[in-house]
């Protein structure tokens, strides 16, 4: 048995909730019993669907539904998708992502030292015995996404700055039928944001750089086609004056750009938000990142070691960290910026919307005001609430 402060919602148990929608069995170790987060996740998580009202979002198949193609399962400290492990520290716990090649190629400039057959092995014995913030910070400094566990406890998930002049409302109910979007993102959080802006009605254009496909690609199909049915894909290289001309021929024609690069990324391609914004009146520039626009570090980041800074992890029966979801901060971001795009368009745009996943990941992490539930384990492996007064049974209880 144990307590979490689970209702946001009178009535309703968010630790429940997660259990129903499947994401329990992506939290914790194999060995142990699934768990949840000991915060009220699923309940924010529902607050964010409302927020994309009129549109029907199936939560549990946003959150779930890519394991479930991949027939992932709970690793422990080990992320579901295998790249990403949670390492103990000499002073704490850290994430550390090796979901590239090159990630790999820059482990023994990392480490300092040769690195062995088991390469995991390695990075845990480098981390036991150095301070979890030296480790993380040199790994950035590679480009490897690292973070230390609670981190970005604390960071804004959304900064709005007001850099155009809004158009004409929206209204509530509005829909985006003659609103164009480019979709220069990749991977999840920015395709989901314009997937659910494109269900609100928006004509989306998804522009790659040939050099560089959207990483999607490489994974099962069903999920790429899912998030990109029905939009136009146009395939530019960066690299050449004709393929920047038509980049800025696309952006100037644009309602909405939604992207997930460093923002001087996109200056060296030609496209700068501030200028953006400012030649047409109700424009929205959503731009997602790792830690904000104005992370000094510019680091980086991927879905499940942005969820380890935004603290947002479950914790094992021996008190250990385990990750909880699958790359959790990818979806949870894409559900917050399309709720906020949507929020832009309808009062007229004009906005910078500066989206931080490992934020996000740390707003829905937040503790819950009011009393905390104990819960128990039943003999499915399902949580309840206990009854005010119920004595615990020492057969079910965790």
């Amino acid at each position: 048995m144990f307590a979490v402060r689970c209702c946001d919602v009178p009535g309703r148990c968010a630790v429940e909730t997660w259990f129903a929608w499947g994401l329990a069995d992506l939290t914790g170790a194999p060995d142990d019993p699934p768990g949840a987060p000991s915060a009220p996740v699923a309940a924010r998580v529902e607050a964010l669907v409302a927020a994309l009202a009129p549109l029907d979002v199936d939560a549990a198949h946003v959150l779930a539904g890519r394991a479930a193609l991949h027939g992932w399962k709970r690793a422990g400290r080990t992320s579901a998708n295998g790249s990403c492990r949670l390492l103990r520290a000499a002073d704490g716990w850290l994430a550390v992502n090796l979901s590239r090649p090159t990630d790999l190629d820059l482990l023994p400039a990392l480490l300092e030292a040769e690195v062995s057959s088991d390469h995991w092995g390695s990075v845990a014995a480098a981390a036991a015995s150095r301070p979890a913030e030296v480790l993380a910070d040199r790994a950035q400094l590679l480009g490897i996404p690292a973070a230390v566990l609670g981190s970005a406890a604390g960071l804004a998930p959304l900064r709005t700055h007001r850099l155009g002049e809004p158009g004409p409302r929206l209204g509530d109910a509005g829909r985006l039928g003659s609103c164009v979007v480019l979709d220069l993102s990749a991977m999840w959080a920015g395709p989901l944001c314009v997937h659910l802006l494109g269900r609100a009605g928006a004509h989306v254009v998804k522009v790659e750089d040939v050099r560089r496909p959207d990483g999607a690609r490489f994974g099962p199909p069903e999920f790429y086609a899912e998030l990109h049915a029905g939009h136009a894909s146009v395939v530019l290289d960066f690299g050449t004056p004709a393929g920047r001309a038509a980049l800025a021929a696309l952006a100037a024609e644009a309602d909405v750009v939604v992207e997930s690069s460093r923002p001087r990324a996109l200056r060296r391609l030609g496209l700068v938000a501030e200028d953006w914004l400012a030649a047409r009146a109700g424009r929205t520039w959503i731009s997602i990142t790792g830690y904000g626009r104005d992370d000094p570090a510019q680091r980086v980041a991927f879905g499940d070691d942005a969820a380890v800074a935004g603290g947002l992890v479950a914790t094992a029966p021996d008190g250990s960290p385990v990750f909880c979801g699958d790359a959790i901060a990818d979806p949870l971001t894409g559900l917050y910026a399309a709720a906020a795009g949507l929020a832009s368009r309808r009062s007229g745009g004009g906005h910078l919307l500066d989206v931080a996943m490992a934020g996000v990941c740390a707003a829905v992490n937040r503790p819950a005001d009011g009393p905390a539930y104990l819960h128990r384990r039943g003999a499915d492996g399902t949580l309840r609430h206990v009854p005010e007064g119920a004595a615990a049974d020492p057969d079910t209880a965790r």
